[in-house]
């Protein structure tokens, strides 16, 4: 939702900036490029939520899209000409927001192929198995031995827009300097080998940027306290203290976030390289766990599919 409003603000803003300057220059065409990043992702996300006929709308989607792309520019010159001003902008707006948003969903496409295929390869390969819970050696309570990344899901957001942003101008800047070769080959395949020449190469540096800085974890839930170890490092935080705990299992954002008494621990584990036969997620949180931290004082909310759990304290 966050990503859908920020889409349609960005490409509002960018539509009101070439009206009033009557230009497409450098500051309208981020606003599209970036807009278009993040109706796609919204788009990506939401046909990842659904559980039956995801896939379908999310090819139906990319095709309309690359469709729309390459009829404006075959076709879309006499049609603006033709048009008032402000449907002509409102026409290059989404012309121009439409190259980003397609090339995310193609990368999805790719990401969903590349799935399929590795879990066709995961059938003959050892089963791997999700990180359990252990009685604590001492005797209070229990833990998880895990590989995190510490990073904040605000760092890795920005990171994501810098790469749409670079990849996105070195792509138009390609497109211009390689007329002859676009105009041969078609603005529809272009747009495609520019996403998959510039955009996996960025997305698999930032993966393994941030998988080299993978660090073994142990999250203890005791009776009355967290303890984290990260790196050798050990955090400790009395339920009493805790002003927020955030607990997510499965994908790539699977993470714990825990702030109070000092401490502001932002792990993702999905992120991490994980100890070879485990999978990079974090095991439920035991019941115990939930009914100790709401007799602390905390209130428990949950994301609307339940897969983010979110321990935060009142302040009346």
């Amino acid at each position: 939702m966050k990503a859908t409003i920020c889409g349609l603000v960005l490409l509002t803003a960018a539509f009101f900036a070439m009206l009033i300057t009557n230009d497409l220059g450098i500051v309208p065409l981020l606003l599209m490029l970036v807009g278009g990043w993040c109706l796609g992702f919204a788009v990506l996300n939401l046909t990842f939520r659904m559980r039956r006929n995801g896939l379908f709308l999310h090819i139906a989607v990319t095709v309309v899209l690359c469709a729309e792309g390459f009829a404006m520019v075959e076709f879309g010159g006499p049609l603006l000409a033709a048009l008032p001003e402000p449907v002509g902008v409102a026409l290059v707006v989404v012309q121009m927001a439409t190259i980003t948003a397609a090339g995310w969903l193609l990368l999805g496409l790719i990401g969903r192929v590349t799935d399929a295929l590795a879990r066709r390869e995961r059938k003959n390969a050892p089963t791997r198995t999700t990180p359990e819970w252990e009685r604590d050696p001492s005797g209070d309570g229990s833990f998880v031995s895990v590989r995190v990344v510490e990073t904040r899901m605000r760092r890795l957001t920005l990171a994501m827009i810098a790469i749409v942003v670079f990849v996105s101008g070195a792509g138009i800047a390609l497109l211009i300097a390689l007329d002859d070769a676009v105009m041969r080959v078609g603005p529809k395949l272009s747009i495609v080998i520019m996403g998959l020449v510039l955009g996996l190469p960025a997305y698999g540096v930032l993966t393994a940027v941030l998988r080299r800085r993978t660090m073994d974890c142990r999250i203890a839930f005791g009776n009355d306290e967290v303890r984290l170890t990260v790196g050798g490092d050990l955090c400790v935080v009395r339920f009493a203290d805790i002003e927020r705990l955030r607990w997510r299992c499965d994908s790539d954002y699977a993470r714990v976030e825990l702030r109070g008494s000092g401490v502001d621990l932002s792990l993702f584990t999905g992120l991490a390289k994980p100890v070879r036969g485990r999978t990079a997620e974090l095991p439920p949180l035991p019941r115990r766990v939930f009914t100790r931290l709401e007799r602390c004082g905390l209130t428990v909310s949950r994301s609307r599919r339940g897969d983010v759990v979110t321990f935060s304290r009142t302040v009346s």
